[in-house]
């Protein structure tokens, strides 16, 4: 099964990227307030990284790809390391992107700083191919994202957050269509910039939206925990919009992240 790559890997990598402050988080202050610890993005990087010693797997599927009939799935690695408060947190990715064979591996950086009040920036690079094969290029970004903590925007009995934003900019699959995007008339670049917003319902879960530059995703993630281990579950309905793909489909996904 040859995956849709271009589509794939963004995923995985909204779906991954909470671990970094759930799994790593440093000890919470009296009276302040955390991030809550369902997913906060569908598509789209947000500025948290696995950091501090962590280690995240999972997988995610969409049904059907772009252009097919056909489901397709990635599976990925990662470990998160250094001090975003400190310094730097560095989250390196391992992921497969033909689970059928593993044949096809490509990797992915990214660079996360805290600003403080759980604000962060983050950078990096997706889809670096460690194997021959790959439908998708190189793709850098840059993206800011904050927990909203206004007083009527958190949940006070576990003093977390519960609307959180993203903001960001990026090349490659942000910026450039696919060859089926293009030979179907529906340009060639996309916006280049991306964002997501997720806000916390019944203090349970997480609703999400996002624009990854292609096009408009809308789910919901909740993050349950078995022995004191979290893990993420996420729901979504991708390519809402007629601006990429050709027509809406389903997306599921599940992670786990540990501190070693």
């Amino acid at each position: 099964m040859k995956l849709s790559k271009k589509y794939l890997i963004p995923a995985l990598f909204g779906l991954l990227a909470l671990h970094g402050h759930e799994a790593g988080a440093a000890p919470r202050q009296a009276f302040s307030y955390t991030l809550n610890n369902h997913g906060k993005s569908l598509t789209t990087p947000v500025a948290w990284g696995a950091s501090r010693n962590v280690v995240f797997m999972g997988a995610f599927g969409t049904i059907p790809a772009q252009y097919s009939s056909q489901n397709d799935g990635a599976a990925v690695l990662g470990v998160g390391l250094g001090d975003p408060k400190k310094n730097l947190g560095v989250q390196l990715s391992l992921i497969s992107i033909d689970i059928s064979e593993w044949k096809e591996y490509s990797s992915s950086l990214h660079l996360s700083k805290s600003l403080g009040n759980d604000d962060a920036i983050g950078a990096g690079v997706e889809n670096v191919m460690l194997t021959d094969g790959g439908d998708a290029g190189k793709s850098f970004y840059i993206v800011y994202s904050r927990g909203i903590k206004h007083d009527s925007m958190v949940n006070k009995n576990i003093r977390t957050t519960r609307l959180h934003y993203s903001v960001g900019a990026g090349t490659g699959r942000f910026a450039d269509k696919t060859p089926m995007d293009i030979a179907t008339g529906k340009g060639e670049h996309g916006t280049y910039v991306f964002g997501n917003l997720a806000y916390e319902v019944s203090k349970s879960f997480n609703i999400i939206t996002d624009w990854n530059g292609m096009n408009l995703n809308a789910g919901a993630s909740k993050t349950i925990y078995i022995e004191r281990q979290p893990i993420t579950l996420t729901v979504a309905l991708a390519d809402l919009t007629h601006y990429s793909g050709d027509g809406i489909r389903v997306c599921l996904g599940a992670a786990l992240g540990f501190k070693l």
